[in-house]
Parts: structure tokens; C-alpha cells; sequence
């Protein structure tokens, strides 16, 4: 896989469990097939959507290989590996390679609160060096606990093959330099949904968001109509993803109110896994009102 491979609508799909927690595979592989019907270019396996935490390297591995059988060359498949330590992450990765992903999306260190430049150097280079593959970097400050710095971000792709990066930083000072430094180099990804109009505006590659899939048949469009003049279709579909965003992010632990949501509208995205419980009657009111609002049928 190669950055010009990464562009346009990348969903981070949904891990469907059942009541005892286990995974539904039918149902994720028919998320798989809508997602790409919906006009997915590729498809994020145990993403935060996904909840990687939860899932063992073989499961990671088991829904990689689900993925790529059910897009059956369609779309590629990229997979979490991040994880605190560095031996959890090549096992993740090494299971997602084994299974056929293109490539891996990696935050640095999760949950270290503070990391040197050499140590996140020594992350991402022994990561390459263990599983030789392309490699997507993520930043989430408020999931990982680090916020790489665009000096860091240069220092990585100097040492490990990052063909992209989800850009989850809330700074737009963050996202405007870094369109500006990185775009010929890499496929910038945003990744919250009120950044993605004018992220893309101003030469983000795409977006892997929560959100884009409730918009129907402008899903498939929204990086074409972001790069256009702004007019009022870019700022209805602006406003919806903002309401969206504000609807999944502010209602339950996540990401309990997506699968929630993806459930009203006949995707079987099933309950969370322990120690999150599913959405209440009070949140899928909420999310229902929302979706009368914004016009979403279910």
C-alpha cells in the first residue's frame, strides 16, 4: 500500500459482540460490505470504533482476515496495533500482516504520558524493522496520552515507512501546518468529523471519522465536495458531521452511542464488549431526536 492508496472515506469499523462478548463474524462482515458500499476506499479493522483494547492479537488477526475474504481485493485493509509496550504492538501487527492487511495504524506508546524523542524513535523503528510494512501513524492525543509535535511526526517518517497519519490532534493551528509541511509526503487522514470540510479544503487526503457513515449517499461524495467552492451543500454536510460528531463523542462510554446508532439504522453493530455497557433507552432517545433533526431515516 502506498500513500496515494490512502484518500477519501476510510471508516474505522465496528467490532459487533453479542451478549456474552463474543464476536459476531457474520454481522462484521456485513458492516464490512456496507461500509464499502457506502463508498469506503479502505476499511480501519480494531480501531478505536473497533475496540482495540478488548481484542487479543489472534481476534485482531481473525477480523483482518474476515476483512480482506469479505472486500475480496474491493478496498485494502489497514489494523490497530497500537498498545503500550512495544512487544504487544509487533504481535498486533504480526497477526494483521499474517492475515493480509496492507498496512498497520499505530499510535506511539499508548497511555505514557510523557515520551523523549528518542524513545519514540526507537517505537517506530523497531515496528518496522519487525514486521516490514507500511505503516499508518495515528495521533490521538486524548487516547494515546502523547500529542507528537510536527517535528516529531518528520523525525518518524525519517525512521519507519509512515505512508499516512490520522490526525486526531483538536488544534487547527496543529492540522493547517501540518497540511502544509506534510501533504506532498504523506496521506493526511483527519480524523474529527467537524475538521473534515476544512481539512480537505486545504489538502487534507481524507478522513477515517465517526460520523460520515449516517450521511447516506453524500458519504461517497464528501471528499469530492469538500475540495469544491464552498457553497450550501458543503455547509449542510459540514453542520451534520459537527452535529454527529457531538451526538456519538457526548452520549455514553464510547463507543457505546455508535453501535448504538449504526443499530437504528439496520447495521447489526451489536453491544460493547466489558467493561462498556451499551447505550441506554434515555442515549438511543437522544440519538433518535438527533436523527429526525438532521433528517437520518431508521
Amino acid at each position: 500500500m502506498k500513500k496515494e492508496d490512502l484518500h477519501g472515506f476510510v471508516p474505522a469499523v465496528v467490532t459487533p459482540f453479542n451478549q456474552a462478548g463474543d464476536i459476531m463474524e457474520d454481522a462484521f462482515q456485513d458492516l464490512v460490505n456496507w461500509l464499502i458500499g457506502q463508498g469506503a476506499t479502505t476499511i480501519c479493522v480494531s480501531g478505536d470504533n473497533g475496540e482495540s483494547w478488548a481484542l487479543s492479537a489472534a481476534e485482531k488477526g481473525r477480523l483482518t482476515r474476515l476483512a480482506v475474504d469479505t472486500s475480496a481485493g474491493r478496498v485494502p485493509i489497514i489494523t490497530g496495533c497500537s498498545a503500550p509496550t512495544l512487544k504487544t504492538s509487533v504481535d498486533f501487527a504480526l497477526q494483521a500482516k499474517e492475515n493480509g492487511a496492507s498496512a498497520v495504524l499505530s499510535m506511539p506508546q499508548t497511555y505514557v504520558l510523557k515520551a523523549t524523542r528518542d524513545e519514540l524513535l526507537t517505537r517506530f523503528e523497531a515496528l518496522d524493522k519487525a514486521i516490514d510494512m507500511p505503516i499508518v501513524a495515528y495521533n490521538s492525543p486524548r487516547r494515546a496520552g502523547l500529542d507528537l509535535s510536527l517535528d516529531d511526526i518528520e523525525a518518524i517518517m525519517g525512521v519507519a515507512p509512515i505512508i499516512g497519519i490520522k490526525e486526531s490532534n483538536r488544534d487547527y493551528f496543529h492540522h493547517t501546518h501540518m497540511i502544509k509541511r506534510f501533504a506532498d509526503k504523506m496521506a493526511i487522514m483527519v480524523g474529527p468529523c467537524h475538521y473534515i470540510m476544512p481539512g480537505i479544503a486545504l489538502g487534507a487526503h481524507g478522513f477515517i471519522a465517526t460520523g460520515p457513515e449516517f450521511l447516506g449517499a453524500d458519504t461517497a461524495n464528501i471528499a469530492s465536495i469538500a475540495k469544491q467552492a464552498p457553497d450550501a451543500k458543503m455547509a449542510d454536510i459540514h453542520y451534520k458531521l459537527t452535529v454527529l460528531y457531538e451526538l456519538l463523542m457526548g452520549n455514553s462510554t464510547w463507543p457505546a452511542s455508535f453501535k448504538a446508532a449504526l443499530n437504528l439504522i439496520g447495521q447489526p453493530a451489536g453491544v460493547p464488549r466489558e467493561p462498556v455497557h451499551a447505550a441506554t433507552p434515555q442515549v438511543i432517545d437522544n440519538i433518535k431526536k438527533t436523527f429526525d433533526e438532521l433528517g437520518i431515516s431508521y
